[in-house]
């Protein structure tokens, strides 16, 4: 059987992807923590373009970007598909995982900016929320995939965990539940399955690591 080994770091929501994908999977894989700052000889090896995290390594090769990554785990471990079989459903799953994919960015405009930078990634964000709560989730059961999680939820997890703590690192309140009564439900039925809480990066920890992070960034702006 192929090793399968996954660079990540605990605090990016892309590693976490292929973290849960794998043990929806039920596949056994080997960790390997990143430092970003002082990125080690493998990661730079195998991902030489953007010299990012996640790198899932099977059988000695690597497989870079989180989305290309999931896809590959699906088709390679057809147990417990992460997308529909039929070709509509497939297709409009894949249409919010490139939806999810382009918003990612979001997180990097909110917990960077300052002022009206950051007033204008507060409006993206809302906007993001809108259309999840009055497009992506109408006629959603519990989860995108219906009764079990599929890709769709994994794309969208930074909404579900990661927004929270970006709130509270910057004093926002962005997310009302009573504003997105569908996202609201999604996200508790999200973070309540067992695979994904027992593996959710701690919020404090996270909390604190961003906020020592975005004073570090402000004082070197300010110099």
């Amino acid at each position: 059987m192929a090793v399968v080994k996954l660079l990540g770091t605990w605090f990016s929501p892309f590693s976490y992807r292929v973290i849960w994908a794998l043990k929806l999977k039920g596949i056994l894989y080997e960790y390997i923590e990143e430092d970003l700052l002082n990125k080690s000889p493998s990661l730079l090896q195998y991902n030489p373009i953007h010299k990012q995290v996640p790198v899932l390594v099977h059988g000695g090769k690597p497989i870079c970007e989180s989305t290309v990554i999931l896809q590959y785990i699906d088709e390679i471990w057809p147990q417990n598909p992460l997308l529909p079989a039929e070709p509509y459903d497939r297709a409009v799953a894949l249409f919010w995982i490139k939806f999810a994919d382009d918003k990612g960015l979001l997180m990097s405009k909110l917990y960077r900016g300052n002022g009206e930078e950051q007033q204008a990634a507060v409006k993206e964000w809302l906007e993001m929320l809108e259309v999840m709560e009055e497009h992506a989730l109408i006629g959603v059961k519990k989860f995108f995939g219906g009764d079990e999680i599929n890709m769709v939820d994994i794309a969208f997890s930074f909404v579900a965990h990661w927004l929270g703590i970006l709130e509270d690192v910057l004093g926002l309140e962005i997310f009302k539940p009573h504003k997105f009564p569908r996202v609201s439900s999604w996200i508790q039925n999200f973070k309540s399955s067992p695979i994904i809480k027992d593996s959710l990066p701690d919020a404090d920890k996270m909390s604190t690591f961003l906020k020592r992070g975005r004073e570090m960034m402000l004082t070197s702006k300010s110099n």
